[in-house]
């Protein structure tokens, strides 16, 4: 096993002797998902899993010594900010994470609002406008309900609302995304956690930047409640978990997804021996490794909250791609009618049409065409974005990506008989897309690709063979359907060719999608038969 140079983190927090909360739930979260962790300690707690007896806090001369000898040494990726016991810490870390911002210009600070202890008692006692220049220095922050509430100077007209406690918290201090954990509210059975998030803020997420106001997305996930006693350091475990998938390079809504299963996943691994106890022991959170599924179970994953998700929730599946057992292959990506008659002869499983700003009645008359042609071969052939005309003229299916999903109508879709298949882009969209349950889902890009711009989407080898982890059993099909697949077909997209191929194909993934592959072979017609080959041998 070779071992790679891994992402640094620096934590800022408190040490807690009881083991539970603070530095070591760091340090044990960010081995665990395979980060380097950095510690910088700002306070030595004396506390057990009963209750807080003292903070004492380390001097701000110490923690600047320790910042210059690390900067040049090992240079973090992302700062997680825990317990901070002074107003002297407070006022020294805004202006050392102002000049660490100089010279790091990527530098993500992630902070954890610690200010009271969940064994009762305070930490410290800082007043909003304590805070105030310390939080416009920071890029995440992962409160609470009750203390995203402490952050809102004005009475809300409904305080229970984490959009509204979001987006007060983002106009006071213009932090880019603000993460509200659910764990403290109301709900017995559900926790629901809300993100409110700029776009081209983290991680090279594409948007036009010039408007902030008018680029805000919401994601909320939700999970069944888990009792368990051990959950010590599950806020701490929270933020370091997220700040550890910021570094190792996922999108805010990934990074998110993740550090919620990672937490399930620690709840889960002790519920057993917390209902086996008779007395209520307070338990360290149990910091397990990077998050999984459970025989083939996304258990431990949330359920993605989405308004396409809730307009759609009655649907059943769509139709499957009735393969018996047969394998999906190769899946060719092409964009004239002239490729599609180059390609139909050449015993293809499946094709996708898709042409881009052609005029209205051009791009009607040729996917018209492309579904006649495709009627003498025994060929999937689905239709790019353009749902409507698809179903006008009788398409075998319509493939949407996740720009246009929202719009597309999938009820009308599903009763004029199409299938379905969806692209998605790291597991919170894999998420999302799997709960409409269509007849395939597409993970890209695989690779850098010469087609799309994909910066900070690019899922690689590893991502793939996690996101296969999280397929889900389909539980329903339409009674006309009888395909005895029990997963949804997973297609793997973006820059592959055939020296690439194997690699994809090595993770069990059901078909791999191609553009310039063929398109721009020598010998199409050979490169197809040598990417049949390759897939064949799997």
């Amino acid at each position: 096993m070779s071992i790679t140079k891994k992402p640094i983190i620096w934590t800022i927090s408190g040490s807690d002797c009881s083991g539970g909360a603070g530095i070591a739930a760091d340090i044990k979260t960010g081995h665990g998902l395979g980060v380097e962790v950095c510690h910088l300690i700002t306070a030595n707690t004396v506390q057990n899993s009963q209750q807080l007896m003292s903070v004492n806090p380390v001097a701000v001369d110490i923690l600047q010594q320790q910042v210059a000898v690390l900067i040049s040494d090992k240079p973090p990726a992302v700062i997680k900010i825990g317990l901070l016991a002074t107003l002297a810490q407070v006022q020294w870390l805004k202006s050392t994470l102002t000049q660490l911002k100089q010279q790091l210009p990527k530098l993500i600070v992630v902070y954890d609002p610690v200010g009271q202890a969940s064994v009762g008692g305070s930490f410290n006692a800082f007043s909003l406008n304590d805070l105030t220049p310390l939080l416009q220095q920071i890029d995440v922050i992962t409160p609470n309900l009750m203390e995203a509430k402490s952050l809102v100077a004005t009475a809300l007209p409904t305080q229970n609302s984490a959009e509204l406690l979001a987006k007060s918290i983002y106009q006071n201090f213009a932090i880019n995304s603000i993460i509200i954990k659910g764990g403290h509210s109301d709900d017995s059975k559900q926790c629901f956690d809300f993100c409110y998030h700029q776009l081209n803020q983290l991680n090279d997420e594409k948007q036009d930047n010039q408007d902030k106001n008018h680029q805000a997305i919401s994601y909320q996930l939700s999970s069944k409640r888990l009792a368990s006693n051990y959950s010590h350091g599950g806020g701490c475990s929270f933020a370091t978990a997220l700040a550890s998938f910021l570094a190792l390079g996922y999108l805010v809504r990934d990074a998110f997804t993740l550090a919620k299963a990672f937490i399930n996943q620690g709840l889960t691994a002790t519920q057993q021996v917390s209902t086996a106890q008779q007395h209520k022991y307070y338990g360290a959170f149990e910091q397990l490794a990077w998050p999984h599924s459970v025989a083939g179970s996304t258990n431990n994953f949330p359920h993605v909250i989405d308004e396409v998700n809730q307009k759609n929730q009655n649907l059943s599946a769509f139709k499957s791609l009735n393969l018996s057992a047969d394998k999906l292959g190769l899946y060719p990506v092409i964009d004239s009618l002239y490729w599609l008659q180059r390609l139909l002869p050449l015993g293809l499983n499946i094709i996708q049409l898709r042409v881009k700003n052609a005029p209205l009645a051009e791009l009607e008359q040729t996917i018209k065409e492309a579904i006649e042609l495709a009627k003498d071969y025994n060929c999937r052939l689905f239709i790019n974005d353009h749902w409507q005309l698809a179903i006008k003229h009788g398409a075998y299916g319509v493939h949407i990506g996740q720009e246009d999903l929202a719009d597309a109508d999938l009820a009308k879709i599903q009763q004029a008989g199409l299938r379905l298949g969806i692209s998605t882009h790291g597991c919170y969209e894999f998420l999302l897309a799997q709960q409409l349950q269509p007849s395939y889902l597409a993970v890209g890009a695989i690779f850098p690709t010469k087609t799309k711009d994909m910066t900070g989407q690019i899922q690689g080898i590893e991502n793939l063979r996690q996101l296969l982890a999280l397929r889900s059993k389909i539980r329903t099909r339409q009674l006309s359907d009888h395909n005895d697949d029990t997963y949804i077909p997973v297609v793997a997209i973006g820059g592959i060719n055939l020296k690439k191929a194997s690699l994809v194909l090595e993770t069990g993934v059901d078909s791999i999608a191609v553009v310039t592959a063929i398109t721009e072979a020598t010998h199409p017609e050979l490169a197809v038969a040598k990417l049949k080959q390759l897939i064949s041998l799997v």
